[in-house]
């Protein structure tokens, strides 16, 4: 079989977490491949919410095996806060999940390096989650990093301490100041609990999966525009969020993969800074968040919201290869008397684009728009996509137009069976 992935075509927050949910009976095997905790996939199901940073959102289905991926970094504590909260759910979740022991791990002190490098930026912050990510990365870029497997060692309080000790020259060296003993009494209790887990080369466990015809979907978390090679830099993650990420992530061939799913919001929302073009700084941004409830999963704060954004859209499907779309929150529109849509970006020198510039961080950029009209209409109830308003559907025709791909899914609401299915592309 093959490998087919999920990944956010914005600024993350797009809805991964409930798509994957409603994808997971059609595939054997679900894996994350990226990222760490700064994700939050929300999925809602039986009248009840499920956050989830790091386990990949098939857990839900026994019958799916679920893999973190060499990609992934892994906090020991928020982990198991993930593990005993779907234990009270009724959530088996030692029996189908298996960790890459290549991942890499979120010590103590990588969120205090995180917290410590945003301090020093002072104006020029990131807005990073505070979660240890950057620094982890950075750790396992200088090849010192510690990883999931390093646990099962002899040795491994030895290469714990002398990272550690390398990181506190970096804290003082800074100035800044901290209190570790708690926070490592909790990490290594949580260490105990992570050793009782299937921790094994996911590389070899994969690809024997697809060689034996078993099919994989590949979750994605961030978005694109975060990618650190290909996102608006110097502000966003420290991974590959893009579908280059799913190969070096997991260990799979660029050949093993098949479909490639682009999710976005039928809307825009950005959290922390760094460029947002369709950004709105008014009453209608202000109806965006609180109709959709844009505040982060993982951090709580209040999203940026502004109107869909085609040339930030288009650049995303294009580097990924994406083969079908998913539009989420059709919803939150429902409210709004009038819509509009970015097409190009008019620059300070008069010029007018479809492509993100380079220097995007820097520039002054005028959005010009096409405007539509809204649909006006509860969507709640809707499970046919031919009786959806025909605004909506006039909607979805000219995203297909201008984005030249098919959108197989419109998603009215955020419960697993508030999904709505174009035509036969999907097996759902």
């Amino acid at each position: 079989m093959s490998v087919d992935v999920l990944l956010g075509l914005q600024w993350g927050d797009e809805g991964k977490g409930k798509i994957v949910d409603v994808m997971a009976p059609s595939y054997k095997i679900v894996a994350r491949f990226q990222g760490g905790p700064n994700a939050g996939h929300t999925l809602e199901f039986d009248g009840i919410k499920h956050v989830l940073h790091q386990i990949p959102s098939g857990i839900f289905r026994e019958e799916i095996k679920n893999i973190i991926g060499n990609g992934v970094v892994l906090d020991p504590v928020i982990f198991c806060q993930e593990v005993a909260a779907l234990k009270d759910r009724g959530v088996d979740v030692i029996s189908n999940l298996y960790i890459s022991n290549k991942a890499q791990l979120i010590l103590p002190t990588h969120g205090l390096l995180d917290a410590c490098y945003e301090q020093s930026k002072g104006n020029e912050k990131i807005g990073s989650t505070l979660k240890g990510i950057g620094p982890t990365y950075q750790d396992k870029i200088a090849r010192l990093g510690l990883r999931v497997g390093d646990l099962l060692a002899d040795d491994f309080m030895h290469r714990y301490q002398a990272l550690t000790e390398k990181h506190r020259s970096i804290l003082d060296f800074y100035g800044f100041s901290y209190q570790l003993e708690e926070k490592e009494r909790v990490f290594f209790q949580a260490v105990e609990s992570l050793r009782k887990f299937r921790i094994t080369d996911t590389t070899y466990l994969i690809n024997k999966e697809i060689r034996n015809g078993s099919s994989v979907l590949a979750e994605g978390a961030q978005g694109s525009l975060l990618d650190i090679d290909f996102g608006s830099y110097p502000f966003v993650t420290s991974s590959n969020t893009m579908i280059a990420g799913v190969c070096s992530g997991l260990g799979v061939a660029p050949s093993t993969i098949n479909q490639v799913y682009g999710i976005f919001k039928a809307y825009c929302t950005r959290v922390g800074s760094g460029p947002f073009p369709t950004e709105l700084h008014n009453e209608t941004g202000e109806k965006l968040r609180k109709i959709g409830n844009e505040f982060g999963a993982t951090t709580g704060r209040p999203r940026r919201c502004g109107w869909l954004d085609l040339p930030a859209l288009k650049y995303a499907i294009m580097i990924n290869g994406v083969t079908q779309l998913f539009m989420m929150k059709a919803d939150v529109l429902s409210d709004f008397e009038e819509i509009k849509v970015c097409t190009h970006y008019k620059l300070p020198d008069g010029q007018v684009t479809e492509e993100l510039p380079f220097d995007i961080n820097h520039l002054k950029i005028e959005p010009e728009y096409d405007t539509f009209p809204g649909w006006e209409q509860d969507l709640r109830g809707i499970d046919d996509f031919d009786r959806m308003p025909g605004e909506l559907l006039a909607y979805v025709d000219y995203l297909e137009r201008k984005l030249e791909v098919p959108i197989s899914i419109v998603s009215v609401g955020p419960d697993r069976t508030q999904t709505i299915l174009k035509g036969k592309n999907l097996a759902i």
